[in-house]
């Protein structure tokens, strides 16, 4: 089973390692890891996606909560999300073949970035399965793909918010539950476009 952990952390040197020394030491390998500043100062959102069984994923929540400089841990695996992930793919390209690249890249809503004389990048956003189509096909063609750049998976929940964001948009927490609620049957979980 899949498990999505969001977890912020206070932005200081050395977090990184610990929340990766606790996987280690649980023996559970991070298949996707995503790391960047937050909507709060001086706290980073960190992304975590790692296979394991149903308690085992409670046991990993509980053991990040106990980490030195985590503040905040959810996951949302089983929640209704939207995730998406970031390719930058380098192509060799030649005269006669940029158009055919071209046209790929509007097919799967992929932008060129960069363009040389012998290459171009390409930068595309969507969820895993849309970034795999597109590296499938330019792979067809032997040696069409130089580098690769992914950056991991990032989640957010749809709908749900925490304690700290309610205060601030001005609305009581029994509102957003109420809110919510009243949404619930219309959410869809998955890959949204």
């Amino acid at each position: 089973m899949l498990h999505t952990f969001v977890a912020y952390v206070e932005d200081l040197p050395g977090v990184l390692t610990r929340v990766a020394s606790l996987f280690r030491r649980l023996n559970i390998n991070i298949i996707s890891l995503t790391v960047g500043r937050s909507e709060r100062a001086g706290l980073s959102r960190m992304t975590i996606v790692a296979e394991a069984s149903a308690e085992a994923g409670h046991r990993i929540r509980a053991s990040l909560f106990k980490l030195e400089n985590v503040v905040d841990v959810d996951d949302i695996a089983q929640a209704p999300s939207v995730t998406r992930e970031l390719a930058l793919i380098k192509i060799a390209a030649t005269p006669q073949n940029r158009g055919q690249i071209f046209d790929l890249a509007e097919v799967f809503r992929a932008r060129i970035v960069d363009l040389t004389s012998e290459s171009l990048i390409i930068e595309m956003t969507g969820v895993e399965s849309k970034i795999e189509g597109l590296i499938e096909i330019l792979r067809e063609d032997e040696g069409r793909v130089l580098e690769l750049c992914r950056s991991g998976k990032m989640t957010m929940r749809r709908g749900h918010h925490l304690s700290s964001v309610v205060r601030a948009m001005g609305v009581s927490e029994a509102e957003s539950a109420e809110r919510e609620a009243e949404l619930a049957p219309d959410i869809v979980t998955g890959e949204v476009e």
